[in-house]
């Protein structure tokens, strides 16, 4: 299922990442790395903050729709 319909406060393990080359790259440089775990810590509009190795980053939802957990 994609990030931004993960359940609040719940660990996730990443399971695939869509979307262009690039914006993989983006993500992947970003600690977004398949096998890796990832937190939803809250949902602001149309940002989701997400905790991914040991740091709190704000995605859009549309590049968390790309993050399959």
């Amino acid at each position: 299922m994609p990030l931004i319909f993960a359940t609040i406060g719940e660990e996730n393990i990443i399971k695939k990442i869509g979307g262009k080359p690039e914006v993989k790259k983006h993500l992947e440089d970003l600690g977004f790395v398949v096998g890796g775990t990832v937190t939803v810590i809250n949902a602001l509009g149309q940002n989701v903050i997400v905790n991914v190795k040991e740091a709190r980053i704000a995605i859009s939802s549309e590049m968390a729709q790309k993050i399959m957990v």
